[in-house]
């Protein structure tokens, strides 16, 4: 009778030690091995934000000095959101998002949270210390999911590509119902002054906007103004009393 071969089981496999050859790729760098990766970061990032409770997102530039009126704003927005009882989300980094951050932290009259979202780059950004709750990711666009998740408001500060990346996919959500239209401010007349005109010169007048698309936003100018923006829709959805 022939001998009877042994059975390998598949796990065995799995879990079999492979020498790596010289020159062949490190399996953990390969495009299947992410895929757990960016599992990973959406489960920690679900997982963490989901017992948030209402809150609002703010973005603006890491490079944002403390001395400039657009972080003093900034701080005010959100430290005033906090004790409306929203929590705060920022990208985790400097500048607005630390005088956001900073804002929420020092709170004393509700009970929203500093939230950070920080993104590994290689260059600039290093989580701010005003968080209660703080996050990192390798990846943008899981990073960005837990914006648009979980905050029911957006407020834009002046700000690079970064920002202008967020600020437009938050409009490309809303134009086409792919989230609920919740309030988007632009926080600082003068600085998006030029944008407002190329849109209203330009996308409106080739016909490649709608005239409805202009009410998914609003330019403000105080932070009263941003402040009750966001907290118009809040209480009147039932978010907060």
């Amino acid at each position: 009778m022939a001998k009877q071969q042994k059975r390998i089981h598949e796990d065995h496999e799995l879990l079999r030690y492979q020498p790596r050859c010289k020159g062949q790729e490190d399996f953990t760098q390969t495009d299947p091995w992410r895929v757990f990766r960016i599992q990973g970061e959406f489960v920690e990032g679900f997982d963490t934000l989901s017992k948030l409770g209402p809150a609002a997102a703010i973005f603006g530039s890491a490079r944002t000095p403390e001395d400039n009126q657009y972080y003093k704003d900034a701080y005010h927005v959100a430290q005033s959101l906090a004790d409306a009882n929203l929590s705060v989300i920022t990208g985790g980094g400097g500048g607005i998002m630390e005088a956001a951050n900073k804002g929420a932290f020092e709170a004393k009259n509700g009970e929203g949270l500093s939230v950070g979202c920080n993104i590994e780059l290689p260059f600039e950004q290093s989580p701010n210390p005003y968080q209660d709750i703080s996050l990192s990711f390798r990846y943008f666009f899981v990073r960005k999911m837990m914006f648009v998740k979980y905050a029911i408001g957006f407020v834009i500060f002046p700000g690079g590509f970064g920002t202008m990346d967020e600020l437009f996919e938050a409009l490309t959500l809303s134009q086409t119902d792919k989230i609920k239209h919740f309030p988007i401010a632009l926080h600082g007349e003068k600085y998006w002054d030029g944008l407002m005109s190329w849109i209203e010169d330009t996308l409106l007048k080739e016909q490649t906007i709608a005239p409805e698309d202009m009410s998914l936003f609003k330019v403000t100018k105080t932070v009263d103004e941003t402040v009750s923006h966001i907290l118009s829709f809040v209480k009147n959805n039932g978010f907060v009393d």
